[in-house]
């Protein structure tokens, strides 16, 4: 259930990064939208495709602030996320996360290293790791879940629009 905000955090940790960021930041190469497919991995069932349509978004005129709105659907899970992310000079994250469809969320931190963000999300009920590497005008996130939600596992490539 809450792999969702796992992904907000992402992309966002996804997911998901936005056209007003400078080259050097963490998010310089989220510009824009995004859309692709990928696999999640329900608690205790089989592994199911999924689509989704992530949107980055600078935020004020920080050019190290990013705001994340992320739609996701399989057959038999969706979920809808937006998150609010910023990065020091030292390219630390911190943010929060809401996902919108089971009212839940909670806060983000992580690194970013060139290409790599890797961050950790968390909630009263569960938390997840993520990993996003981005590539020109591809993303790729994995997420684990360390319990308390339906999704376990995700893998996600997304590509700029």
């Amino acid at each position: 259930m809450l792999l969702a905000g796992s992904l907000g955090a992402v992309a966002l940790a996804y997911s998901a990064a936005t056209p007003a960021l400078a080259a050097s930041g963490p998010f310089a190469n989220y510009s824009g939208s995004w859309t692709g497919t990928g696999t999640l991995r329900p608690e205790g069932g089989a592994a199911e495709r999924i689509r989704c349509k992530a949107e980055y978004r600078p935020r004020g005129s920080s050019e190290h602030e990013v705001d994340l709105q992320l739609r996701c659907a399989s057959d038999s899970y969706n979920f809808d996320l937006s998150g609010q992310f910023t990065a020091d000079e030292k390219n630390q994250i911190t943010g929060r996360w809401t996902e919108r469809s089971r009212n839940v969320g909670g806060t983000a931190i992580g690194n970013a290293q060139g290409e790599r963000l890797q961050i950790h999300t968390e909630s009263s009920a569960f938390s997840a790791d993520l990993v996003i590497v981005t590539r020109n005008r591809r993303q790729n996130v994995s997420i684990d879940s360390q319990g308390g939600g339906q999704i376990v596992k995700a893998s996600i490539a997304l590509s700029r629009m």
